[in-house]
């Protein structure tokens, strides 16, 4: 072993400068240029990446360099190597999964939050970003009508956690340790989670982190009949069953908007049946969320007074960027009593006079970065005006994509559109070919043009295709123009019909 008194080898690069503010200033600019011409050229790419598996590691060096490579030769190559590599997220014809929306706001937003580098787990590592965020927590609750009991100008508080995922573990754990209070903590294999088979994948994973057994989370089933939400009788039933079995019911997580179909569970109906067991009620708006800030879509949230916690996602269609999802809690004393950390070398003066928030104590980590300055950005310099006009016009980019859909008999919308996800199958009549795969090879073939991306999901044992229509550049001629690609595909598929 070495010596501590051992000379170390000379260095050359002793002047070595990571962070001169003039270089800072030069090369910024040259990768503000290049992502700016990445964004005007963006439609002459492959939406969906056309590499195989092994690209990169096929094309790139399996060692770093010894010295420092000019910054025009790294961009040479994410153009040549990586660009190709890219599924294109923000590409106008992006129409899969949901969109993840992007602006000039929420840019500027993520460079200043870089820019700062600020950790801040408490107060006082960062009072700006601990109170910037509270303000904005409270600005978005107002701009979706939320009641004061969700407000930090109220009883209760709003954290920006990273995803949905995130936010549902939070407060499972937040329900679990309220409950394991008055059952016991050896009684943790009684509780039980109820979702239903429409609700994000997610929830049963943070369900597991959390503790729950995996025979304890109950997925309750839909139908056409409710258009797929999530059925109050139902889920009275279960919770009766589950009791008489001796368990006891923990958490009911009701979604606005899911990610197959964009179904709406009546949160109001089932408050009614989760205030009777005395069920901790989290609504799921990751993505219809962002539409509730227009009056005429509020009424999906009715009853959203009644949950104990609810989420949404403004970096889905609030183009926020990634990551930003918006976590308001009823009592904050819970979820702070189920996650808080004192360890002595975070102990300070602020943090014991109970004044501030600590928002270590509201997340899974400890560390956090300064995301309120995105979205504070965005709703500073878009208003509520600008972000309902942005929220409108791709719900009427939806609606002119299903009235097309509606006109063509080959085709038929298979679950009502609510917001701006198109549900809809090639179905034509007298086929024999089974519709399944009929629509499994168009959509492998629209897919493999690279002219637009879409995906499948399957509700009711109905497969489908889902038309989302958000991505920030996205404009009618490219809806336009999608239709017609799926329509010539169509036309190939059925010999010409």
């Amino acid at each position: 072993m070495g010596s501590l008194d051992t000379p170390f080898p000379e260095c050359p690069q002793s002047n070595f400068k990571p962070l001169d503010p003039e270089e800072f200033r030069k090369q910024a600019h040259q990768t503000v240029d290049f992502i700016a011409d990445y964004y005007k050229n963006i439609e002459n790419y492959p939406v969906l990446s056309r590499v195989k598996p092994g690209h990169l590691l096929n094309r790139l060096p399996t060692t770093f360099p010894q010295d420092p490579e000019p910054l025009e030769e790294i961009f040479k190559d994410i153009q040549n190597t990586i660009i190709p590599s890219v599924t294109n997220w923000l590409s106008p014809n992006f129409f899969a999964y949901f969109p993840a929306t992007v602006s000039t706001a929420g840019f500027l937003g993520e460079m200043l939050c870089t820019s700062f580098n600020s950790v801040g787990f408490n107060w006082l590592a960062s009072p700006a970003a601990t109170e910037l965020e509270s303000i904005v927590m409270d600005w978005l609750a107002n701009l979706l009508n939320l009641p004061e009991s969700f407000k930090f100008s109220g009883t209760g508080g709003g954290v920006i956690q990273g995803t949905t995922s995130e936010a549902i573990l939070c407060t499972v754990v937040a329900a679990r340790d309220q409950a394991l209070e008055k059952v016991g903590r050896e009684n943790i294999a009684k509780l039980v989670v109820y979702g239903s088979d429409q609700t994000h994948s997610t929830f049963g994973k943070a369900c597991r982190i959390a503790g729950i057994l995996p025979s304890n989370i109950r997925s309750i089933e839909t139908s056409f009949d409710t258009e797929f939400s999530l059925d109050p009788v139902l889920v009275m039933h279960a919770m009766q069953a589950d009791i008489a079995s001796g368990l006891v019911p923990l958490y009911l997580c009701a979604t606005v908007g899911t990610t197959s179909s964009t179904a709406v569970d009546p949160v109001n109906d089932l408050a009614d049946v989760a205030e009777r067991f005395g069920v901790w009620v989290h609504v799921d708006a990751a993505y219809a969320g962002s539409a509730c800030i227009c009056p005429e879509f509020r009424q999906y949230l009715h009853g959203v007074e009644r949950a104990d916690s609810v989420s949404m996602s403004p970096h889905k269609w609030l183009l926020t960027y990634l990551d930003c999802c918006c976590l308001w809690v009823k009592n904050p004393v819970l979820l702070v009593r189920g996650l808080s950390i004192d360890p002595e070398y975070l102990k300070n003066k602020p943090s014991e006079s109970k004044s501030v928030v600590d928002y270590k104590d509201w997340q899974v980590g400890v560390g956090r970065r300064f995301r309120s300055l995105r979205l504070w950005l965005v709703l500073r310099n878009y208003g509520a005006r600008k972000l309902q006009a942005h929220i409108r016009s791709d719900v009427q980019m939806a609606k002119a994509f299903e009235a097309l859909v509606d006109g063509d008999p080959r085709f038929e919308i298979v679950v009502p559109r609510q917001f701006a996800l198109v549900c809809f199958r090639l179905n034509p009549a007298g086929r024999v070919d089974s519709v399944d795969e009929l629509n499994r090879k168009l959509l492998d073939s629209v897919n493999s043009t690279g002219r637009l991306y879409m995906t499948h999901t399957v509700v009711g044992g109905v497969y489908l295709l889902r038309f989302a229509v958000g991505s920030t550049l996205t404009e009618m001629r490219h809806v336009d123009a999608a239709w017609e690609l799926i329509k010539e595909k169509a036309g190939v598929l059925l010999g010409g019909i």
